[in-house]
């Protein structure tokens, strides 16, 4: 990833956040306009990390990631995320490969299973099958 594109994505990443802080503010515009600039903001959001996107990945990954997020929508926008902050980092040298894609995709697989939470229930001391037992 040369310099030029950095700088791309940087401005992108800046333009991000000043909408975001943008729309936080009071209301100057009139009450049918603000669904309108949150739905404008949004659409130069999905813009810009499709920009960054398409810079940070070959074109068989992005691919894969297109059919994931016909699956399972919330996984691929969690791999977006992770794929755009390693850019935004300077962790990523090169574009991303579908085979790099996948050890993220296992990567993460991975640490998803370990946040899995198990619940043992205890059986109670008044527990009416026990009576069954007796009969």
């Amino acid at each position: 990833m040369d310099d030029s594109e950095l700088e791309q994505i940087r401005k992108a990443r800046l333009e991000q956040l000043k909408a975001q802080s943008g729309s936080g503010g009071g209301g100057s515009g009139s009450p049918g306009s603000g669904g309108q600039d949150q739905e404008r903001q949004k659409q130069q959001q999905d813009e810009a990390r499709q920009h960054i996107l398409n810079q940070i990945l070959h074109p068989e990954a992005a691919d894969r990631l297109g059919r994931i997020r016909l699956v399972k929508e919330q996984r691929a926008t969690d791999i977006e995320n992770r794929l755009i902050t390693l850019a935004q980092t300077g962790q990523l040298r090169q574009k991303v490969t579908e085979t790099q894609l996948k050890e993220l995709l296992n990567a993460m697989a991975d640490s998803k299973e370990e946040e899995k939470i198990v619940v043992s229930r205890r059986k109670g001391w008044d527990d009416d099958d026990d009576d069954l037992l007796d009969l």
